[in-house]
């Protein structure tokens, strides 16, 4: 149990599992010689993206799932589902600061999104513990880039 919550183990260690690139990809950005920081930016960079995309198609299916077609909810969500993969895309053509500043506020705006009442009453109880979790560190991987990026 996570805050009077029943974990569901799977998603929870694949999410986990998830921030593996995060993690080991800045830890290379920040502590590697400058050929392989290069390389682990640009890595870390279309994983985020990937990963905010596929954070919009949760939103997707929960719409198809749970909202009625034509329902407020329903066409809200499906926008909001589409945004991160718009997000996600162009960002990766702009400077290394800006996208990780773009693709950064996107997991905190769809987070933000997912703390709402109609989100949470349609999302499982273990997902706001998990998403919190996982946004917090992934935030923190794409603050460490930045910062060495902006010392540099």
């Amino acid at each position: 149990m996570l805050s009077g919550k029943k974990v569901a183990t799977l998603p929870w260690l694949l999410g986990i599992a998830g921030l593996i690139p995060f993690v080991g990809l800045a830890a290379i950005v920040v502590l590697s010689v400058p050929g392989w920081q290069g390389v682990a930016l640009q890595a870390f960079l279309y994983y985020s993206a990937v990963i905010l995309s596929f954070l919009g198609g949760i939103h997707w299916g929960v719409a198809m799932s749970l909202d009625h077609e034509g329902s407020h909810h329903f066409s809200s969500r499906m926008v909001v589902a589409m945004a991160p993969s718009l997000l996600a895309w162009p960002a990766l053509m702009l400077s290394p600061q800006f996208s990780l500043l773009a693709l950064m506020t996107g997991f905190l705006l769809i987070r933000l999104y997912e703390a709402q009442a109609d989100s949470v009453e349609r999302l499982p109880a273990w997902y706001t513990s998990l998403r919190t979790l996982l946004t917090v560190v992934v935030v923190v991987a794409h603050l460490s880039i930045l910062l060495l990026l902006m010392l540099a």
